[in-house]
């Protein structure tokens, strides 16, 4: 945490979601963010830097190997198949006093960064509400959502989350922090679960779930299944949650895509293996079926196999 009247902030993987966030801090003040990226990523963003809603930002870069000072605060908003080599770029990034925002999908990385980084430096986060979409370095979205993060447990509001909470208000960057955070990050698993795999396998972008109750079913169905491991683990979840997710779905716009299904017309790897994957090993672990997210499973393993075959075969 930091006392300075301009804290710095890097974030890891500018996808759609870390543009998104990127941009509004540099609305707040260009000298507080930084871009880390390696390789191709990083020239490409010395280079083209990132449009965003129409708006074209270069924003400072650097490699996972530069030696400027740590961080006050560290987003990490990277695909969780890109977390395993990309952990270590933050090396240099991450001091004594640096918190660390992990809002990447599933329920393992604040434990993966917290076992290379400290515990004690990575507090829990998921992005909800935000429909951003990227093509190339292109981003856009028309609901940016918020950020709901904090501690496991946030009855008494910890001097980190205040002090975090105060930032992003300054960005203009909506957040929530839950009494219950652990709560919160089974809830949107159970939103990924359902809605992300489901878009994949049928191709539809949000308004077919705001209007089909065919396409709502199989979502649902979904879902359930993480309801019923969330409470064999005593976490808290119920069918009144899947409710609760409606409630944000009709807000995001209809043309919206979530992310796997981006994945899937991108030809790119999707997160099935943190979703219906982690889905299935828990059904084994606690004796729970999981039949649907099992067919998932398989059937998005068939996409990703036809995407990468360049006849589609």
């Amino acid at each position: 945490m930091s006392a300075n009247p301009t804290p710095t902030v890097v974030i890891l993987g500018a996808g759609a979601i870390g543009a998104a966030y990127a941009s509004k801090f540099y609305d707040m003040n260009p000298a507080c963010i930084t871009l880390v990226a390696a390789g191709e990523r990083y020239q490409r963003l010395k280079t083209d830097g990132l449009v965003v809603n129409g708006q074209h930002y270069v924003m400072p870069v650097i490699t996972p190997e530069d030696t400027a000072p740590p961080a006050d605060l560290v987003i990490v908003a990277l695909k969780h198949h890109h977390l395993i080599d990309a952990v270590y770029d933050l090396k240099h990034r991450v001091g004594d006093h640096t918190v660390i925002l992990s809002v990447m999908n599933g329920l393992d990385s604040e434990d993966m960064l917290g076992a290379v980084y400290g515990a004690e430096r990575v507090l829990y986060a998921i992005a909800v509400g935000i429909d951003a979409q990227r093509t190339g370095s292109t981003i856009s979205y028309s609901k940016l959502g918020r950020i709901t993060f904090g501690e496991a447990d946030n009855t008494t509001l910890s001097e980190r989350v205040r002090w975090i909470q105060a930032l992003l208000a300054r960005a203009d960057i909506g957040y929530e922090t839950p009494a219950d955070m652990i709560r919160a990050m089974w809830w949107k698993f159970m939103v990924n679960v359902g809605i992300n795999q489901t878009s994949a396998v049928l191709g539809a972008p949000y308004r077919v779930f705001q209007t089909s109750p065919h396409a709502q079913a199989i979502m649902e169905a979904a879902m359930r299944e993480v309801i019923a491991l969330a409470q064999a683990t005593r976490v808290n979840l119920s069918a009144s949650d899947i409710e609760e997710w409606y409630g944000v779905l009709n807000t995001l716009h209809p043309d919206g895509k979530t992310s796997m299904l981006q994945d899937v017309e991108a030809g790119r790897k999707t997160e099935v293996e943190i979703f219906a994957g982690k889905v299935v090993r828990l059904g084994q672990e606690y004796g729970i079926p999981t039949p649907v997210n099992e067919t998932l499973l398989h059937a998005i393993c068939v996409i990703e196999e036809r995407c990468a075959r360049p006849s589609g075969i």
